[in-house]
């Protein structure tokens, strides 16, 4: 495996593990302010992103890589109201894009096909995580300062259900 795209791997599964730790904290930011719905989508996002660096783990594992594990940085981020976190995993899921597309062109680069197609199911991935975002920053701006359409709103993030990535769950 390239060094290079091997790097930005390993970087990538302490980036992945670093979205968990950022998610469980807006879960804990609409636990405490009332939100269990919205709690509850965020502990997904955040079972969600762990799984993604097990992907990317055992990814480096299949192509017989050794995994170094970093610290994982403390989120830093604190709010005072109900747009925030939803504001900043938009601006963080563009982010974590823009580290897939990184790797990517480093597999592009070191003519790494087989990186390049697992990378795949990630890019469309993003696609959805950021399409998500979007639409929950939207969902809040037209309708969050009604206390009954928010009240729906909860409602309806609580009914979100995790599912296995099936990277995970075809392994």
């Amino acid at each position: 495996m390239d060094q290079k795209v091997y790097e930005l791997i390993n970087q990538q599964i302490n980036a992945e593990l670093y979205s968990a730790y950022l998610y469980m904290s807006f879960a804990d930011h609409y636990e405490e302010e009332g939100l269990s719905g919205y709690a509850n989508y965020y502990m997904i996002q955040a079972a969600e992103e762990r799984d993604h660096a097990l992907i990317f783990r055992n990814y480096l594992h299949d192509n017989g890589q050794k995994l170094k594990l970093s610290a994982i940085a403390q989120p830093d981020k604190t709010f005072t109201d109900f747009m925030g976190p939803l504001e900043a995993a938009l601006e963080h899921e563009k982010y974590v894009t823009a580290l897939i597309n990184d790797i990517y062109a480093a597999a592009v680069e070191a003519k790494d096909y087989r990186c390049m197609k697992f990378l795949d199911w990630f890019i469309d991935e993003q696609m959805e995580e950021e399409a998500n975002a979007d639409e929950m920053v939207t969902k809040m701006r037209l309708f969050g300062s009604d206390a009954k359409a928010l009240y729906d709103l909860d409602r309806e993030y609580a009914a979100r259900v995790y599912s296995v990535p099936s990277p995970l769950a075809n392994a």
